[in-house]
């Protein structure tokens, strides 16, 4: 079964095409600048089009929607109404969601007879218990308006752990772990017994830890002081936060991890101080959330910064575990959120149509006996 994942940005598509169920990437690819001046690619029908040039024979689709809200705990196949569901949760992932839908809607026009899967961003999260996602505001505000933290990165920080799991040799179900998603977005994930109990992004990806261009976790009144003395529009002071700050506002250098390095080790400060805060609040996370599963079998490292930078790895877990007895194994897994993505969706459609074979694969890829 050939199967298109799509991840649609406000201006970009990327896709790969896997062989499943056996997981082979068939071909991969990035169509950018859609709608752009200049740009010969006017929309993002005309972008799919160009892709449905390069693949054939698609089975199923699956999507990479940013946000699912409370309405979507686990991927859906699309129809109308959760077209609708999803447009409602673009309140909260305005850049995104928006973005999302025009591939969806754009491959219905172009593949009317192909299935097509959603797969959230903060379905993974969903398990985080109501002490650990609720704000210390007004309760009226969840109820109203659905503030609450949601968390992302959670198809990456699922498909880790179950390959952590099958690299440890032992159930999921019966480890703790904590997932490190390290690029130029950053969060961290309390994953016991296979669910997300706990992460560091929150309402929006701006909680949590430093980033490349993004702040992480600050004082809230900052932001009024902010505006207040340096007579800020709300507008500005999101561009400030989310584009011009973590590891590029604190070294004025770059958000680049190599970039830093080597300044760093070419004796610039700001740099060498960039690198402190980003691997301390690491070392927080990773104390908060040992504490909370009262114990850590293994860390993963994942994404950019997590796969490549081994001096980062070394520094975050260098002394992190020294007051457990049993340390936690310390793994490097590259995450595949495209892959996880194509095997719910088969999975999905498997169980929607009842024509699981003898042995029924789960949306992680391994087989289980059928009851």
């Amino acid at each position: 079964m050939k199967v298109l994942v799509i991840n649609c940005g406000s201006s970009s598509i990327k896709y790969k095409l896997f062989d499943m169920p056996r997981g082979r990437l068939i071909s991969k690819g990035l169509v950018e600048h859609i709608g752009e001046k200049g740009s010969e690619i006017k929309d993002h029908h005309r972008g799919l089009e160009i892709i449905l040039e390069k693949v054939d024979g698609v089975h199923l689709i699956g999507h990479r929607v940013v946000h699912g809200a409370e309405k979507f705990r686990r991927p859906v196949v699309i129809n109308a109404a959760v077209i609708n569901k999803i447009k409602q949760c673009s309140s909260l992932a305005p850049l995104h969601n928006p973005a999302n839908l025009t591939g969806i809607l754009a491959c219905k026009k172009l593949l009317p007879g192909v299935t097509q899967v959603a797969v959230f961003d903060t379905a993974f999260h969903q398990t985080l218990p109501e002490y650990a996602y609720i704000y210390g505001l007004p309760y009226a505000y969840y109820r109203k308006f659905g503030i609450r933290k949601y968390g992302f990165h959670g198809t990456s920080h699922e498909y880790v752990a179950h390959e952590a799991a099958k690299i440890l040799h032992k159930p999921l179900a019966g480890l703790k772990m904590i997932t490190c998603h390290l690029g130029n977005g950053c969060s961290i994930t309390a994953v016991d017994k296979g669910k997300s109990i706990d992460t560091s992004m929150g309402f929006t990806p701006l909680e949590g830890l430093l980033m490349g261009t993004r702040c992480g976790d600050l004082d809230p009144a900052l932001v009024t002081h902010i505006m207040n003395k340096a007579k800020l529009t709300a507008s500005r002071i999101d561009g400030i936060l989310n584009k011009e700050s973590g590891l590029k506002g604190v070294s004025g250098i770059s958000n680049d991890m190599r970039m830093l390095e080597a300044a760093s080790k070419a004796g610039n400060k700001r740099a060498k101080l960039a690198l402190e805060i980003f691997v301390y609040r690491i070392k927080k996370y990773i104390g908060a959330y040992t504490a909370v599963m009262a114990g850590c079998d293994a860390l993963i490292f994942t994404a950019g910064i997590g796969e490549n930078q081994k001096s980062i790895r070394d520094r975050v877990s260098s002394g992190a575990f020294s007051h457990l007895r049993k340390k936690p194994k310390v793994l490097v897994v590259p995450t595949n959120e495209e892959l996880m993505i194509a095997r719910k969706a088969v999975h999905l459609i498997t169980i929607r149509d009842g024509s699981q074979p003898r042995r029924k694969m789960s949306p992680h890829g391994d087989t289980f006996p059928l009851a």
